[in-house]
């Protein structure tokens, strides 16, 4: 994760806080309208901000582990009110992060 300036220690600070809060929401079962919306927003900040060069390919594996996951694991926890709604949390900072860093990746890769 990016180190050392003030912004990417902003960026770890909300990825850490994005997490904690998904699973806290996920299992209050208040994961939704606002709060996904601000989900979104921290994982477009972790996506943005916190990945480095050689963080993107670890990031974008588990990043696509996780939303596979979380996706079919949401659908077969469908009656587990805790742990669908934390899978459901966890996707809605996922899902943009590794977005913005995989096509950070292709510009980088295109650049090249």
């Amino acid at each position: 994760m990016a180190k050392g300036n003030s912004l990417g220690k902003l960026a770890s600070w909300a990825f850490l806080a994005g997490v904690v809060l998904a699973v806290i929401l996920g299992a209050m079962g208040a994961a939704d309208g606002v709060w996904i919306l601000v989900l979104v927003l921290i994982g477009l900040i972790v996506g943005l901000l916190n990945v480095t060069g050689k963080e993107v390919t670890p990031f974008l594996l588990s990043g696509a582990v996780l939303i596979i996951a979380s996706a079919l694991g949401g659908s077969v926890f469908t009656g587990v009110m805790y742990v669908e709604g934390i899978l459901a949390a966890l996707l809605a900072i996922f899902t943009p992060a590794t977005v913005i860093v995989a096509i950070k990746n292709v510009f980088s890769l295109a650049r090249n």
